[in-house]
């Protein structure tokens, strides 16, 4: 299944996304909605670091994601740190929960990563279907500005002592990015294993992930910089939607 080879090697390529600070952020934005702590839906949830920091603040978590091999991942980090996060294998485009929630946050550009814009309609109006009137949805998105001119046609060296990883990008006429990863890693015997994952990053005009977030039912409340509660800029890398269920 997607995702699963580059499930093992995640969190290493994302040590530096400063996950406790992101988190503050993200429930920074939250609360401007509602400052009452409740169920938190964190989709596409990965290998579950942000599900943990959520947890860590006082929110009941429901992390959703497509692939296993994140699950897995998830399922070990939640258990260690002894808290109870509830973990679903699901497709976002198809998400069935047992009740309704709060808080929604789709973070790291997993939007992105999403088959094509009907695809990320249907995770909203499934995300919109099981919240509850007033919650708030918060969810980031790498820009058309960086897919154009960071990720582009670029390639990317990862170096570890037991991990090298080749990441090369293809840039498509409709701004979309194919990724291609080559991973090199030391065994226990001494020998180095070599595997590899292939998807494709989408990016969308944020005028046009508007426009879906008011047909699923939310009002958008802000559109940001990374980071920020600065407006969201021309060259903005990253831009984050804070939207209200209506």
């Amino acid at each position: 299944m997607a995702y699963d080879i580059f499930a093992r090697f995640y969190d290493l390529l994302t040590e530096n996304v400063g996950y406790g600070k992101r988190a503050d952020y993200f429930c920074r934005l939250l609360s401007s909605c509602n400052k009452q702590k409740g169920i938190l839906l964190d989709l596409a949830c990965g290998t579950g670091t942000l599900s943990v920091e959520f947890a860590k603040r006082g929110y009941d978590v429901i992390g959703v994601d497509y692939s296993v091999g994140m699950l897995n991942e998830a399922r070990l980090k939640c258990a260690n740190e002894g808290l109870d996060v509830l973990l679903l294998c699901q497709n976002a485009a198809e998400l069935d929960l047992y009740g309704t929630i709060d808080f929604a946050v789709c973070a790291l550009d997993s939007v992105n990563h999403f088959a094509d814009a009907d695809e990320v309609q249907s995770a909203f109006d499934k995300v919109s279907l099981f919240m509850n009137k007033g919650g708030a949805f918060v969810f980031d998105v790498n820009t058309v500005y960086k897919h154009k001119n960071i990720l582009a046609d670029n390639s990317f060296i990862y170096d570890y002592d037991d991990v090298f990883c080749a990441w090369q990008n293809t840039l498509n006429s409709d701004m979309s990015v194919d990724i291609s990863l080559e991973f090199f890693a030391l065994c226990e015997d001494g020998l180095w294993e070599r595997c590899g994952e292939e998807f494709t990053e989408r990016a969308y005009p944020l005028e046009e992930l508007e426009k879906m977030l008011l047909k699923s039912g939310f009002s958008v409340c802000g559109v940001y910089d990374d980071l920020t509660l600065d407006p969201v800029r021309p060259d903005s890398e990253r831009a984050v939607f804070l939207a209200r269920k209506d």
